[in-house]
């Protein structure tokens, strides 16, 4: 009798089996809703509940309701995200302006660099149809692929133009940003892989294992290119949220890699967003496309990360993007624990940046803070709750809230959230909680005061301020408050934009 296999066919898998029964499904666990915060239970009414003075409580009108949430849903569609393939250039960063401006690009004597700018993208993402104007759609694949996008800075201007354009506090005109070509370069297996059944359990199939290494060794010796050719041998990804096109990342992530003197390897981990059906207007189709992503963006950090010549791998997330990376970050966490090691030293995880982020305040602490709180989790080869915790000195996250951010607060009213990540501040903490997190040294709350666009949640471009913060932590190394990154102290590791 021969062995099932399980063949991936396109977007689907196919299941080929012999006159063995199938393997039985379980039925999936009931799903929790929100976790309460501890000392304040949830308290559900009942038909037989009382308001004040003995009367019945009143009973919502679901009518109402339903209206209430679907104009939030609205709200969040507009606000959290957006398409397009053509940006103008964001404002340039304010570390850039002024009596003490840094220089953001070397004086060239001989060769001027090209205006034109080149990515790296990694995308879980369907191909467009051959001669749509978009290389890929809000779909999923079930293929990882890889490749290059070009973005083209102006409009037939030189590099001697554009640098004074990009320094300049306020511009002669409209300076436009549009992506170029794209090339996808490899493409892995589609999940899942073709297995081999036998009596004693299963095994990868031989053809799709040579695959996946060969596609491996492909990415990573683009990677390899790229860092050789790069001034400094580390890598910026960019992940986006919501409602983000791959254009929109790609231009996204071009302008702050230009604005970063164009020093680093940049790319972008495009996931499936962009959804527009659904009963949030494509919202919840997205949110669960972000999850799918965390499996990919592991799988990709763990291959640039053991790429020869990277020194360290820097995450920047903006909005939905943040829950992604939030997970991928714990996992692989996990995964540095279980080798009596850290993320930075494994993966060579650098700087975490969170802008913005779409994501719910207890969520985010169980997702961060995993190592710590599981003792039953392997150290080596079996549990040690007692075990020292590898340190990890090169790990550091940077985390941006705005009081603000209206996007946020509807997300945050639309799921019933005690609070959302991007909308953190203090005044939520006690003081021995804030202690806490200011001796892990390695923690950083921005807050951001203001609004720079409709719904004050696009600040990682639209806020000058909130850029040359970025810009400060990733290519000059700053700590809050040094010389040239001035930050307010509120408390502990809670800091404010200062305005200059």
């Amino acid at each position: 009798m021969t062995s099932p296999r399980i063949v991936p066919h396109h977007a689907e898998a196919r299941l080929q089996m012999d006159s063995r029964p199938r393997w039985p499904m379980e039925r999936p666990p009931a799903v929790a809703g929100p976790r309460a915060r501890e000392g304040t239970p949830r308290v559900r009414g009942t038909r037989g509940d009382r308001g004040s003075g003995g009367a019945p409580a009143p009973r919502p009108d679901r009518h109402a309701t339903g209206w209430r949430r679907f104009a939030a849903s609205v709200a969040i569609a507009l606000a959290l995200g957006g398409c397009a393939t053509t940006q103008e250039l964001m404002p340039t960063p304010a570390l850039y302006t002024g009596a003490d401006a840094r220089i953001p690009f070397p004086r060239t004597s001989v060769h001027a660099p090209r205006p034109t700018l080149d990515l790296l993208f990694i995308t879980d993402r369907a191909p467009a149809p051959s001669g749509s104007r978009v290389p890929y759609t809000a779909a999923r694949s079930r293929s990882m692929a890889f490749g290059s996008s070009t973005v083209e800075f102006g409009d037939g201007i030189d590099w001697d133009a554009l640098v004074s354009e990009s320094v300049a506090p306020r511009r002669a005109g409209v300076l436009h940003v549009k992506l170029g070509s794209t090339r996808e370069l490899g493409r892995f297996p589609a999940i899942p892989y073709e297995l081999d059944v036998g009596p004693g359990g299963a095994h990868r199939a031989p053809q799709v294992v040579q695959a996946f290494e060969r596609t491996k060794r492909d990415l990573q010796e683009e990677i390899g290119k790229r860092v050789a050719a790069a001034p400094r041998k580390e890598v910026v990804l960019f992940v986006h949220g919501f409602r983000t096109s791959f254009e929109d990342a790609a231009l996204t992530m071009g302008q702050l890699c230009h604005f970063l003197g164009r020093e680093f390897v940049c790319a972008i981990f495009s996931w499936p967003a962009g959804a527009r059906g659904g009963l949030l207007l494509g919202y919840d189709a997205d949110r669960e496309s972000a999850e799918y992503a965390v499996e990919d963006l592991v799988k990709a950090l763990r291959m640039i990360g053991a790429t020869p010549g990277v020194q360290q791998v820097h995450l920047v997330a903006h909005s939905r993007g943040s829950d992604t990376v939030a997970s991928a970050v714990s996992a692989l966490g996990a995964e540095a624990y279980m080798r009596r090691s850290s993320p930075d030293r494994e993966f060579r995880l650098g700087n975490i940046v969170l802008v913005a982020p779409d994501l719910d305040g207890d969520v985010a602490v169980s997702k961060i803070f995993k190592v710590f709180s599981d003792p039953d989790l392997p150290f080596g080869d079996r549990p040690d709750a007692n075990a020292l915790i590898p340190p990890a000195p090169g790990l550091r996250l940077t985390l941006y809230a705005s009081p603000d951010d209206k996007a946020i607060a509807t997300a945050g009213w639309l799921f019933g959230s005690i609070a959302r990540l991007g909308r953190l501040d203090a005044t939520m903490f006690t003081g021995d909680q804030i202690d806490a997190i200011g001796s892990l040294r390695a923690i950083d709350i921005i807050e951001v005061r203001g609004t720079t666009d409709l719904f004050g949640h696009s600040y990682l471009t639209s806020n000058p301020r909130v850029s040359a913060d970025i810009i400060a932590l990733l290519r000059y190394g700053l700590r809050p408050n040094d010389p040239g990154r001035p930050l307010e102290r509120i408390a502990g590791s809670f800091w404010r934009l200062t305005r200059r």
